[in-house]
C-alpha cells in the first residue's frame, strides 16, 4: 500500500476512470486512501445513479459519501413523504428523480428540489389525487414520465398541470386506458419545446383530424411542431394522411401494437407513406413485416423489428433501405436462419442487436464480414448451469464469452460486444 500512495493522484484517477460503476464501488472499499481519492473526485462520478429503498437503514456516513460524489440521479423505491424530506436534506441539488411504487396519494415534497430537471413516477401504490405538485417545477422541468400511476383527478386537471410545464422537451404518459383525452392538440400547442412524446393509445380507435395539430399554425403552413420522436403504446387506431400532416418532419417513430393478432388493415402503411423524413423506426407486434416492407422509406438509418418475419422479407428491407446503419432484430420466430444473411443484406451496419440462442457458432462468427460494425449487443445473455435445475444465471455463459472473444479476435477488436446493456434509470419497463 505504501508504494500505491507514492503514485501521483492524477494517475490513480486516470486508472479509476476506466472502471465500471460496480468496479469503482469495489475499489473504493479496498482502503481509506482509495475511498478518499474517489469520493473527492467529482468528475469520476459524473452520470452516476443510485437506487434507494428502506431509507432508515442508511447512516450519516452513507449519505455523506453520496453528497461528496455529487450524486444527481436517484431512483427511490417504495418511498413516502418522510423519505423525500431526508433525500432533500442530503441531495437537494438532484437533477433526476424516479419514484417507483410511491406509497402516498400526493408528492408535495417535490418542491424541495429546486434543480430538478427530470422526474418520473411509476407504479404508485395509491391513486394520485392531483398533480398540483408539478406547479413549483413549471419553469425547470424538462422531462416528465408518468407510467402505471392511477390518477383520481379529472382529465382537465391533468392537462392543466401538464401544459404549464412549458420547458418540457420529453413527456411520457402510460396508463391502463382510464384516461380519455380526445386530442393531443392542446398539449402540443402549449409545450412548444416538446421533442419526445410517448403516449398510450389503448382508448383510441380513430384519430381525429386535429389529433396532432397545434391550435396555432404559422401562416406559411410549415409544421409548427418541434416533435422529433414519437412513441405510441397499445396502438390499433385508424389514421389518415391528413391527420399525420403536422408530423411530416418527424424523425423517429416507435409503435407498440395492442394486439398480437392484427386486424384486416395495416395502419402502419399510412404512417410510413406520410413520414418522408423518418430516420428511425421501431415496430413491436402487429402485422407481419411482409404487410408493410414495401412501404419502408429509404431515409431510414435505424430499424427495430420485433415482429413476425421471414428471410425473404429482409431481402425486401435491404432493397428499400440499402444504407441501413443500425438494426435491432428480434423476430417472433427463430432468428437462426436470419443472422447469416445480415452481412450480405446490410453491409453498412454499424450497430446490431440480436439474440444468439439457436444461432450456430458459424453463423454468429459470420458477423465478422460486417466491415463497418462497431457494436454488437447480445439480448439474451443468460443460461442454465444445470439442465436439470431451473435456476437461471443472468450473465453470459462460458460458451457465449468464448464466442464473443473469437469474434473480437477475428475483427481485430474492432467490434465491441455488449451483453448487459444499462438502461436510463428514469425509463419505464413499457418500452
Amino acid at each position: 500500500m505504501a508504494s500505491a500512495m507514492q503514485l501521483p493522484v492524477e494517475l490513480w484517477l486516470q486508472v479509476f476512470g476506466f472502471l465500471s460503476w460496480r468496479d469503482k464501488l469495489s475499489m473504493r472499499c479496498t482502503c481509506a486512501h482509495f475511498r478518499h481519492l474517489m469520493d473527492e473526485s467529482r468528475p469520476l462520478w459524473r452520470g452516476f445513479s443510485i437506487v434507494l429503498t428502506d431509507l432508515p437503514r442508511y447512516n450519516r456516513s452513507f449519505w455523506r459519501s453520496l453528497a461528496q460524489r455529487h450524486v444527481r440521479i436517484v431512483s427511490l423505491r417504495a418511498g413516502k413523504s418522510k423519505d423525500l424530506k431526508q433525500l432533500s436534506t442530503w441531495l437537494a441539488p438532484l437533477h433526476a428523480l424516479r419514484l417507483n411504487n410511491w406509497r402516498e396519494d400526493s408528492i408535495k415534497e417535490l418542491k424541495q428540489f429546486s434543480q430538478l430537471k427530470r422526474f418520473s413516477v411509476t407504479s404508485c401504490s395509491k391513486p394520485l389525487m392531483n398533480l398540483d405538485f408539478l406547479s413549483p417545477l413549471s419553469r425547470q422541468l424538462t422531462q416528465l414520465s408518468i407510467c402505471n400511476a392511477q390518477l383520481s383527478c379529472s382529465v382537465s386537471h391533468l392537462l392543466a398541470c401538464v401544459t404549464q410545464l412549458t420547458c418540457l422537451t420529453s413527456l411520457l404518459l402510460h396508463h391502463d386506458g382510464s384516461l380519455r383525452i380526445p386530442s393531443l392538440s392542446g398539449v402540443l400547442t402549449s409545450l412548444t419545446e416538446l421533442k419526445h412524446l410517448s403516449w398510450t393509445m389503448i382508448t383510441y380507435r380513430t384519430l381525429a383530424l386535429d389529433f396532432f395539430s397545434p391550435a396555432h399554425i404559422p401562416a406559411d403552413g410549415d409544421a409548427a411542431l418541434q416533435l422529433s420522436d414519437l412513441q405510441l403504446l397499445d396502438y390499433d387506431a385508424v389514421v389518415t394522411q391528413e391527420v399525420l400532416q403536422p408530423l411530416s418532419h418527424l424523425g423517429s417513430l416507435s409503435i407498440f401494437h395492442l394486439y398480437s393478432v392484427p386486424g384486416p388493415i395495416c395502419h402502419l402503411r399510412t404512417w410510413l407513406t406520410s413520414l418522408p423524413q423518418l430516420s428511425s423506426l421501431s415496430v413491436h407486434g402487429g402485422h407481419p413485416l411482409a404487410a408493410y416492407a414495401d412501404f419502408l422509406p429509404s431515409s431510414l438509418l435505424s430499424l427495430t423489428l420485433c415482429v413476425d418475419l421471414q428471410p425473404e422479407d429482409l431481402q425486401v428491407v435491404s432493397f428499400r433501405i440499402p444504407h441501413l446503419q443500425h438494426l435491432h432484430l428480434d423476430p417472433w420466430s427463430s432468428s437462426s436462419n436470419l443472422v447469416r444473411l445480415l452481412p450480405q443484406l446490410f453491409p453498412q451496419l454499424r450497430t446490431l442487436r440480436i439474440r444468439h440462442q439457436r444461432v450456430s457458432d458459424e453463423d454468429f462468427l459470420c458477423l465478422q464480414h460486417l466491415q463497418h460494425l462497431n457494436t454488437l449487443e447480445v439480448l439474451d445473455a443468460f443460461y442454465c448451469p444445470d439442465p436439470n435445475h431451473p435456476r437461471v444465471v443472468y450473465e453470459p455463459s462460458p460458451h457465449l464469452l468464448k464466442l464473443t472473444s473469437d469474434l473480437q479476435k477475428l475483427t481485430s477488436h474492432r467490434v465491441q460486444v455488449i451483453t448487459n446493456s444499462h438502461r436510463d434509470p428514469l425509463t419505464c419497463s413499457c418500452v
